[in-house]
């Protein structure tokens, strides 16, 4: 399928679906090697983005170096994207700058979700375009284009982040106070700029809500001061307030810390034991 959709282009003198060494099921990308460099460029040209077998190809050039990938250099994140704005959309707004390696409008069930990465040969390319294209509006859109960075990178700056803030958040203490009695409460330790209260759809409290310091102070010295304090008759948490990314990353970092501590204290104690006869079982 692949040889006879490639070869419109020219002569070919290799062609290899890449599959796994298990299940030797295909990975879904292919390496062509074309005869002559102008059929190369033809189908770069004129077939990125064709639909093959119900699916969107993304043609590239072929790199020898997987670490050039890896490292993430030349690499941009966007986000705030029009639903609309496809891998071949984006791919024609950005290769203006330089050579694209890879181009992606990340999706799901329901289509795009709004971001992407765009993956240039040179890191110099991939400056010019955060510079040109960072906060313009693209298609309807005010995007933001900046420097992509790896998983691990941005867990670390939110930890970094957590060290410093102003909301707190509050909960178990009934449904008896309100923005007013719990402004009230926690004018003792600062400035307070703003206090909500969560209520439902008839008005009454949920037992939970979000209080904004003026500065990191005033914020830690409450958090320190009231959590685990009764009030109104419940005991209170008090605690940093968190979006969602925030929780699973510090979730996760806990996690991998346990896991980390049973890796560490089981340490030496694992046997492997072989030669056993047939007959000896885990008794």
């Amino acid at each position: 399928m692949m040889y006879g959709k490639s070869s419109t282009a020219g002569p070919i003198l290799s062609l290899r679906v890449c599959r796994d060494l298990v299940t030797h099921c295909s990975l879904g990308y292919v390496h062509v090697n074309f005869l002559l460099w102008t059929d190369t460029e033809w189908t770069l040209d004129t077939m990125n983005f064709g639909i093959i077998n119900g699916k969107q190809m993304c043609i590239t050039w072929s790199q020898c170096d997987p670490s050039l990938c890896k490292s993430g250099v030349g690499n941009i994140f966007i986000k705030n994207l029009a639903k609309f704005i496809d891998n071949k959309s984006l791919y024609d707004t950005f290769s203006v700058f330089e050579n694209i390696l890879f181009c992606k409008v990340v999706t799901d069930e329901n289509g795009s979700r709004g971001f992407g990465f765009v993956h240039f040969e040179k890191s110099e390319a991939a400056r010019r375009a955060i510079a040109k294209m960072n906060r313009i509006l693209l298609k309807g859109s005010w995007v933001f284009a900046g420097q992509f960075k790896p998983r691990r990178e941005r867990e670390a700056e939110l930890r970094a982040q957590a060290n410093i803030f102003t909301n707190v958040y509050i909960k178990n203490f009934g449904d008896a106070i309100d923005d007013e009695c719990l402004k009230e409460v926690l004018g003792e330790f600062g400035s307070v700029l703003s206090v909500r209260v969560m209520t439902d759809e008839n008005g009454k409290s949920e037992g939970f809500g979000f209080v904004s310091f003026e500065n990191f102070e005033n914020a830690q010295k409450a958090i320190e001061g009231m959590n685990g304090k009764v009030l109104n008759g419940y005991q209170v948490y008090f605690g940093r307030a968190q979006n969602k990314a925030e929780r699973q990353s510090e979730l996760k970092h806990k996690f991998e810390q346990i896991k980390q501590g049973k890796l560490t204290r089981c340490k030496g104690a694992n046997l492997y034991v072989k030669n056993l006869e047939n007959d000896i079982d885990n008794k």
